[in-house]
């Protein structure tokens, strides 16, 4: 059994490495994919290469690369963890939580969901976190299982649409919600979602989280920086787009739900620092 780290980042300079840090005892092999960052990241993506050997990284503005990574997994005794540049783990947890995919652990289903806090605000100082916990809010599921597959091709984004195939018994709803077996403290998969913090130099002063391709409709950009339109191989949400042509902010209606919390963050930033 193996468990592989996933990640396509853009302009995710203030926390990439603690992301990766943090998972890195977690995974068997990481794969960060930079998809042509204008701030620092591909820079410290490539240090901290040299410093984990489980690591590979490269660049690409093609986000569908990031996926064709991870296809040959499909039918093999893998996890494959899907992380992005504003999701802190608990290392700890996550530890724990290795033990048990070993021990066999989940093994029935294709998808672990688990409790996450989407973040308005981070004091690392102090180590509190404030957001909204999921649930109420919508939770984000980032731990596939790849034994439940046949195979899993042409997905525009790593994890996300494309070609699935799935061995006799599994389907996309074959997943187990953590969230309604444990508590916030007692998740192993719990993840601090940085999704209204500013994470990067090129991000505005007046941070309100970013919007994503079905939203914006926005441009790849190629190495040398010039524009070139997306071509999705997947039908954007229906919901998003709606939400977007209303003028509305879909993370903020998702995503900020509930009463507004704040968490002990110090398990998520006690590892991840610079060495």
């Amino acid at each position: 059994m193996r468990i592989v780290g996933l990640l396509l980042v853009r302009n995710e300079e203030r926390f990439v490495e603690r992301v990766i840090r943090n998972v890195a005892g977690f995974c068997d092999e990481i794969y960060a994919v930079d998809h042509v960052s204008d701030d620092s990241t591909w820079e410290i993506l490539r240090s901290l290469s040299g410093d984990l050997p489980h690591l590979q990284v490269l660049r690409s503005p093609n986000s569908a690369r990031a996926h064709r990574l991870v296809e040959r997994f499909a039918g093999t005794e893998t996890w494959v963890l899907g992380v992005d540049g504003d999701e802190l783990y608990d290392p700890l947890g996550l530890a724990q939580l290795r033990g048990a995919l070993i021990d066999g652990a989940h093994g029935d289903v294709f998808r672990v969901k688990a409790h996450v806090l989407n973040c308005d605000h981070l004091d690392e100082g102090a180590g509190i976190a404030s957001g909204w916990l999921a649930p109420p809010s919508r939770p984000i599921t980032k731990l596939f299982n790849f034994a439940c597959l046949e195979s899993w091709t042409d997905s525009p984004d790593p994890l996300q649409a494309g070609r699935v195939v799935f061995k006799p018994g599994f389907h996309w709803e074959s997943r187990r919600d953590l969230a309604s077996e444990t508590t916030w403290e007692t998740d192993p998969l719990r993840c601090l979602h940085l999704c209204f913090v500013r994470r990067s130099s090129c991000d505005p002063e007046t941070f309100l989280g970013r919007r994503n391709l079905d939203e914006t409709r926005e441009f790849d950009r190629s190495l040398l920086g010039k524009a070139k339109r997306v071509i999705r191989r997947s039908r954007p949400a229906p919901h998003i787009v709606a939400l977007a042509q209303q003028g509305r902010n879909w993370k903020r209606e998702w995503y900020a739900r509930g009463d507004r919390v704040r968490v002990d963050a110090r398990p998520f930033l006690s590892q991840g620092q610079h060495p």
